[in-house]
C-alpha cells in the first residue's frame, strides 16, 4: 500500500488494546473532496487531528478536521466561501472486513474514505450565500439582491407581440 498524508503506520502500537497514539497534521486536500457546487480545493490546507487506539478489533480512529469551503450559492450563483470543521470515528478492523467496515492493509491506515464521508456529510446539499438570497430574475438573469426594486413591464400575451412591434416602430 502506498503510504501519502492521510495514511498512518500502526506497525509501532503492536496490536496491543490500550495502546494509543495522536497526530496533528496539515495535509493537502485531496481531489474531489465535496460536492459539485461545494468543495474543499485540492490542494488547501487540512488541518488534521487523529487519535488512534488499539482495541481487540483493530484500530480505533477518532479525530477532527478543519479547512476551508468554496462554492457557489445555488440561488444566485456568488461564490461562497465558510469554514468547514468536522468530526469522525471510526474502527479499522484486523484482517478481512465485512462490507461495511475498513481494513489495515500492512498495518497502514488510510484515513482518505473516512474523511471523505465526513466531509461530504457535513456539507449543505443547497449552499446559500445568505439565508435570504433573493437569487435571480427569472426573466433575465439579474441579481435581486444587487437591484431589489427590480422589475419588468407587465407580461404581454404572445398572440398580441405582433401588435405591440406595430406601437414601437417610428411612424413610416
Amino acid at each position: 500500500m502506498q503510504t501519502g498524508p492521510l495514511t498512518f503506520d500502526t506497525h509501532e502500537m503492536g496490536r496491543r488494546p490500550g495502546t494509543e497514539k495522536s497526530f496533528t497534521r496539515e495535509v493537502p486536500a485531496p481531489a474531489d473532496l465535496g460536492l459539485d457546487v461545494l468543495t474543499v480545493p485540492e490542494g488547501s490546507p487540512i488541518a488534521l487531528e487523529v487519535r488512534l487506539e488499539c482495541v481487540m478489533e483493530g484500530v480505533l480512529v477518532t479525530g477532527s478536521a478543519s479547512a476551508t469551503v468554496e462554492g457557489e450559492c445555488v440561488r444566485c450563483l456568488n461564490e461562497i466561501e465558510f469554514p468547514l470543521d468536522v468530526r469522525f470515528q471510526e474502527l479499522y478492523v484486523y484482517g478481512e472486513p465485512d462490507e461495511d467496515e475498513l481494513a489495515l492493509e500492512d498495518e497502514i491506515l488510510d484515513l482518505d474514505p473516512v474523511l471523505r464521508d465526513a466531509v461530504v456529510l457535513e456539507l449543505p446539499q443547497n449552499p446559500l450565500c445568505s439565508q435570504d438570497c433573493p437569487g435571480l430574475c427569472i426573466e433575465c438573469g439579474a441579481r435581486l439582491a444587487d437591484d431589489p426594486d427590480h422589475t419588468h413591464g407587465p407580461a404581454i400575451d404572445p398572440r398580441w407581440s405582433a401588435l405591440t412591434e406595430l406601437t414601437e416602430r417610428p411612424e413610416e
